[in-house]
């Protein structure tokens, strides 16, 4: 057995925006397709061209799209017997793109898709997003951290655009 130290850099927005309209707009910035329809298709192209061609369209606007999503306020709410607090995970990506990061790192695969973390205060709505970058950067692959920057820029466009 081994062990290897990743240091990861959070990258935290917070806003007076309510969390409604800060997921309204995260949501509105990354595609939702019908995931067990797009794993099928997914699984059924024979080759790159055809992966692109399910992909692109369901990770539109900005080439990510919905994997998943945790309500965990909602689990938090049932042991507190109230509405707060609110706090949701989105985790959200691209196939392709972590097709690119696995390529060279394999490791990659731990990480991608990223999470995006929206958490309700009493004065303010903080999201959150892990760099990619970071969790790579110890692997020391210039191919695979080029890709992940990239992924990150992506990334925290979407969370400043739902700050605003």
């Amino acid at each position: 057995m081994s062990i290897q130290e990743v240091h990861v850099q959070r990258v935290n927005i917070v806003t007076t925006e309510l969390s409604d309209t800060v997921v309204a707009r995260i949501d509105a910035a990354v595609g939702h397709p019908d995931v067990v329809a797009f794993r099928k298709s997914l699984s059924a192209a024979q080759n790159e061209a055809e992966m692109e061609q399910f992909v692109a369209p369901v990770t539109q606007p900005n080439g990510l799209m919905e994997f998943t999503r945790f309500d965990l306020g909602a689990v938090l709410q049932k042991e507190n017997g109230t509405t707060k607090p609110r706090i949701l995970r989105i985790v959200a990506g691209n196939p392709l793109i972590m097709k690119e990061m696995v390529k060279h790192v394999v490791d990659a695969g731990s990480y991608a898709p990223v999470t995006i973390l929206i958490e309700e205060r009493p004065d303010s709505v903080r999201i959150c997003y892990d760099r990619m970058a970071s969790y790579l950067a110890p692997f020391g692959n210039s191919d695979a951290l080029k890709v992940a920057r990239e992924l990150d820029a992506k990334g925290v466009r979407i969370l400043t655009a739902a700050a605003k």
